[in-house]
């Protein structure tokens, strides 16, 4: 008899730790799904000159309190509603957070277009590699050479680095040979070497006839 009661309580016992598990995690599914419905602050974007039709499709990708942030800096910086939203699309097509606010806000500022931008963000180059291409826009070279050097980055492909087509724009290479060097894949190593032939007097057709590149 004293051995039925035994296990009629440990049967019993057990039927109450499986019921306070499923309690458990009953009251977890609820604060998951209380905190998934618990709407993100878009504030910031209207305060930043963000349309009501931009925000509401902000919601509709369902943006974070982060990029809500990180948007408000680019809107802020001068980029347009539609081009804010068609990031947003971009970052969430890549399955990655929009968290290149500074860095668009910054290339806005400096006189990228948005296009350029755009075609960055295409290309997954408002990382690491906007530092050098901000740096570049603001050493006066053109979208067009900045975007190029971005393709040749995407693709792991050797290019002349962003300070050394400054320096070449410097010793008086035009816009469109600097675009060549770029397009004709002229690794950073030979930079040098390319000034030094300018100083000595070279044309921009010299340059282009003694560095061919690899394309």
């Amino acid at each position: 008899m004293r051995q039925i009661l035994l296990e009629d309580a440990h049967r019993q016992a057990q039927r109450m730790a499986w019921a306070y598990v499923a309690l458990l995690c009953v009251l977890a599914l609820a604060l998951a799904a209380c905190h998934s419905l618990t709407p993100v602050d878009t504030a910031p974007l209207d305060h930043a000159g963000m349309s009501y039709d931009a925000i509401q499709q902000m919601k509709a990708l369902h943006v974070t309190a982060p990029e809500v942030a990180s948007l408000a800096q680019a809107r802020q910086g001068g980029l347009s509603d539609a081009a804010c939203v068609s990031l947003l699309q971009l970052f969430r097509g890549r399955n990655q957070p929009f968290d290149a606010g500074a860095a668009v806000a910054g290339m806005t500022q400096a006189g990228l277009s948005e296009q350029t931008i755009l075609d960055l963000a295409k290309l997954n180059q408002l990382g690491l590699a906007s530092g050098e291409l901000l740096a570049m826009r603001l050493a006066g070279l053109s979208d067009e050479i900045i975007l190029e050097v971005a393709r040749r980055h995407a693709a792991s492909q050797p290019v002349l680095a962003g300070a050394s087509l400054a320096g070449l724009k410097n010793v008086g290479v035009r816009g469109a040979t600097l675009l060549e060097l770029v397009r004709r894949g002229i690794p950073d190593s030979q930079a040098g070497a390319i000034a030094s032939f300018r100083r000595r007097g070279a044309t921009d057709a010299d340059v282009l006839r003694s560095f061919p590149g690899t394309r």
